[in-house]
């Protein structure tokens, strides 16, 4: 026999077959129900952290972890700063920046961007746009060429490609004969990129750092300086050290500033998904209420002869504390089986899903991607197999309190 008496006649309960089919029914439901939960729990906080994940090394990829600027707007001593940056230790790369907003035309199509002028030869270790590129290459943009390379959406818009040429207008204005009209500059498309996220592929433009400093009249001065870290999370303890050490006035501000606001929002969406869908394993692990009172309710006498033959109430209690329990965990175990199946396949099966239907679930014209990305971590599937084992747990005690206070002779009076 197996020891203690609680677990083998526990186990004995749960595989012996009910005489109530509504029980057997409602016990099935229950771990069907936690198994479904926890599947969809597992699943849900992989996409959202492979969504977190997928915008984190995209975003960064584009903006670079830290960036260095004026108090007044502009940087006039980025030459004699650039140096003091690539010394230390911690900063990988360090490349000057000039950003501006202005209108892209080409015929009758017109429409707004962000200009940014980089320097080639170091703008490849700050930023993976090289690595995006879909057309020509990002050593055409070279000093007096006027060359531009535009995002995959914006150059659709435009209806343009490699060679081509669009006209750029800046907000400044110049004097003329004519009267007060805009600047204007045309540019030759050198290449297109594509990151696959709306607000760079349909808005960014990149054009040599000189061509900028000329189209914007900044003389010798750049916006900035971005730096790219050795270790990406450490950036804002390394941004408090960089500030320090600076011998002039400074703005530096790192990834996280620039970005606080939308991954605070992810980390907390992904909280509130976590208790929302946390409820649903939690309705299911209660049901295991209703099978386990129904089940006391069932075995009134033998719970009767087990207390006249000696068993303590802590017995009894145990006996249907294993038995409830048994179902929340082999629930969770199936849940968590079909959840980590899922999670690891669901970029394979959601495109499969959108060919087989002709539809589109995440168009790329309203999210930020277009493609369902999955992330699963391990310590997410601990801490939810185990929160749904312990409501499981939880939801047995009652019952099996309820049956430990059954009285012998008022439960065998109408046997």
């Amino acid at each position: 026999m197996i020891r203690p008496l609680p677990l083998f006649i526990g186990l004995r309960y749960t595989r012996a077959r009910r005489r109530n089919r509504f029980v057997s029914f409602i016990s099935a439901s229950s771990m069907l129900g936690i198994a479904v939960g926890v599947m969809a729990l597992i699943t849900v906080l992989s996409v959202m952290n492979g969504f977190e994940k997928e915008l984190r090394e995209r975003i960064l990829g584009m903006v670079s972890h830290a960036t260095v600027q004026g108090h007044e707007g502009g940087l006039s001593d980025w030459q004699a700063l650039l140096p003091r940056l690539d010394e230390r230790s911690d900063v990988i790369a360090a490349a000057p920046f000039i950003n501006g907003e202005v209108m892209l035309t080409r015929g009758a199509d017109v429409t707004g961007a962000l200009v940014r002028g980089i320097d080639p030869a170091r703008e490849t270790a700050v930023s993976r746009v090289a690595n995006n590129l879909i057309e020509g290459d990002l050593d055409t943009l070279a000093d007096g060429e006027y060359r531009i390379i535009l995002g995959s959406r914006l150059a659709a818009e435009l209806g343009v490609g490699t060679g081509d040429a669009v006209s750029l207008i800046t907000p400044e204005v110049r004097a003329s004969a004519a009267g007060i009209l805009p600047r204007l500059r045309r540019f030759e498309v050198g290449g297109i990129f594509e990151v696959d996220m709306a607000q760079y592929d349909g808005s960014l433009a990149l054009i040599h750092l000189a061509d900028a400093q000329r189209l914007f009249r900044m003389a010798d001065t750049v916006s900035g300086i971005r730096l790219e870290f050795d270790d990406l999370m450490s950036a804002p303890a390394r941004v408090r050290e960089i500030a320090r050490a600076l011998p002039g006035n400074y703005l530096v501000s790192d990834w996280t500033m620039q970005h606080r606001n939308f991954f605070r929002a992810v980390a907390m969406e992904k909280t509130v998904m976590f208790i929302i869908l946390m409820l649903i394993v939690g309705v299911a692990a209660f049901n295991i209420v209703s099978t386990l009172v129904m089940a006391v309710q069932d075995k009134q006498s033998d719970i009767a002869i087990l207390r006249t033959l000696g068993a303590r109430p802590l017995t009894v209690m145990g006996i249907f504390v294993v038995q409830g329990s048994l179902l929340g965990v082999v629930g969770t175990l199936f849940g968590t089986g079909a959840g980590i199946a899922l999670a690891m396949n669901v970029e394979t099966i959601v495109p499969a899903i959108e060919r087989l239907f002709s539809v589109e679930f995440i168009s790329g014209d309203v999210y930020l991607i277009s493609e369902l990305p999955s992330d699963l971590r391990m310590p997410d599937v601990w801490r939810i197999s185990l929160s749904a084992i312990a409501l499981s747990l939880l939801a047995t005690l009652y019952p099996a309190w309820r049956a430990a206070r059954t009285a012998p002779a008022e439960a065998l009076r109408h046997e």
